[in-house]
């Protein structure tokens, strides 16, 4: 995994109200406390306002930053050196206090193996959370990992059914252009309950295995249901229903998040082969301590389901497959794979420093999927875990610097670094 190293500035832009961060007590032996200002909390600004002016006055949030930037540059086997830059944003709309924090991300980087990636996402709400719009833009040059179908179960078949398998997970590469487009609009029907449609167009070109001179997971998947080895389309429209109840969308003290829908792949919208996955994602945070709310137990499982038809091989739901790409911290992306799959993690945030400005995370995951030798889905599962840190780099919409080592089996670790937490 890539060895990061990064530093900070964070942009002031615009005006963010925010409301002292605090939570009531909702169950007995919870002691609620007087609202504690987000002021008392201790972000990059201050720090450099510290280094730079000494003497001025901590900041009221009256001109909050929105925006967070981090330069970084890495350097793996398969990527080479890297040098590229991340940002986000958050803020709200309007002035109705109930609005939901929109937040917007992107990226660009370059690597010396001649590897472009850019990506810019977002989650936006309207004043009242009237209307709900999340939609991303990729464009890649990439080399993409690949460890075989399923979740490592030794096959008893045929040659091929042992080289799809991939039981001792022997890492490949394949070379290709990368385009997404994907665009959903939700519409709020009652309080914190969305109804959403959208597209999404996954196009892949010039797919290409640069070292393997046998045959490989992705072309023996190919052969058997009769994609391209060189390119694909995955076309298709989204229908989704969101239910939130998040205080906040960068990191959240309480609440709910769940989404469930069907992706529905067409071929007369150019999709290589229809298909229908059913797909969902549940998240519930609790917090800890009404005088210090930072205390949070955070559950995630994000999972996908083929209901019928054939997905691409490296658009099969797997590790690091959800929408932030951030499941699966341990492994690779679609380390684990299959035509089911459904991923499970429980996460402590606890503060580390009492100004807030250092804290700390640990965590555990589980994987399990299917493969195409019979085992199903729970049936096997992989797990992973790990620990890091958080830099508070925007106190006003909680945007942090997450800094994560994590395990998995296999001998896979490494690094992570993100803008805001996992989920």
């Amino acid at each position: 995994m890539a060895a990061i190293f990064s530093f900070v500035h964070v942009v002031a832009m615009g005006q963010v109200q925010v409301p002292s961060d605090s939570l009531k007590a909702d169950r007995p032996g919870l002691k609620e406390d007087a609202p504690r200002s987000v002021n008392r909390q201790y972000d990059i600004a201050d720090l450099i306002r510290d280094v730079l002016h000494p003497g001025r006055k901590p900041d009221t949030l009256k001109k909050s930053s929105g925006i967070t930037i981090i330069p970084n540059i890495a350097s793996n086997p398969s990527i080479g050196s890297q040098i590229g830059i991340k940002a986000v944003a958050g803020r709200k709309l309007g002035t109705d206090p109930t609005t939901l924090l929109s937040v917007a991300a992107t990226s660009v980087s370059i690597t010396t193996k001649g590897i472009i990636y850019f990506y810019i996402n977002h989650n936006i709400y309207t004043p009242g959370n009237d209307w709900n719009f999340q939609g991303n833009i990729v464009a890649a040059k990439s080399v993409t990992p690949d460890f075989g179908l399923g979740i490592a179960e030794p096959s008893t078949g045929n040659a091929d059914d042992q080289v799809l398998a991939n039981a001792g997970r022997k890492g490949r590469a394949l070379n290709s252009l990368y385009f997404n487009v994907r665009e959903k609009a939700y519409k709020e029907v009652s309080k914190g309950l969305f109804v959403g449609a959208g597209v999404s167009f996954d196009i892949r070109t010039k797919i290409e295995d640069k070292t393997s001179k046998t045959a490989t997971p992705y072309s023996i998947y190919n052969d058997r249901y009769g994609f391209d080895q060189d390119h694909y389309q995955a076309n298709g429209f989204l229908f989704n229903v969101q239910y939130t109840t998040r205080d906040n969308q960068n990191r959240a003290y309480k609440g709910i998040y769940a989404d469930a829908g069907f992706r529905v792949n067409q071929t007369w919208i150019g999709s290589s082969k229809s298909a229908v996955q059913f797909i969902t994602d549940f998240r519930k945070y609790f917090s800890l301590s009404a005088t210090n709310p930072e205390h949070v137990v955070a559950f995630w499982n994000w999972g996908s389901y083929l209901l019928s038809g054939a997905v691409p091989y490296l658009e099969l739901p797997g590790t690091a497959k959800d929408g932030s790409f951030r499941s699966g911290r341990g492994y690779t992306t679609g380390y684990f794979k299959g035509t089911n799959y459904n991923y499970s993690e429980v996460e402590y945030r606890f503060p580390i420093l009492k100004n807030k400005f250092i804290s700390g995370v640990t965590f555990f995951n589980l994987q399990t999927a299917n493969d195409l030798q019979g085992t199903k889905l729970f049936e096997k599962f992989q797990p992973g875990y790990g620990g890091g840190l958080r830099v508070l780099f925007n106190k006003a919409t909680r945007t942090n610097l997450c800094l994560d080592y994590a395990w998995g089996k296999y001998g896979a670790r490494g690094f992570f670094l993100g803008l805001n937490e996992a989920f």
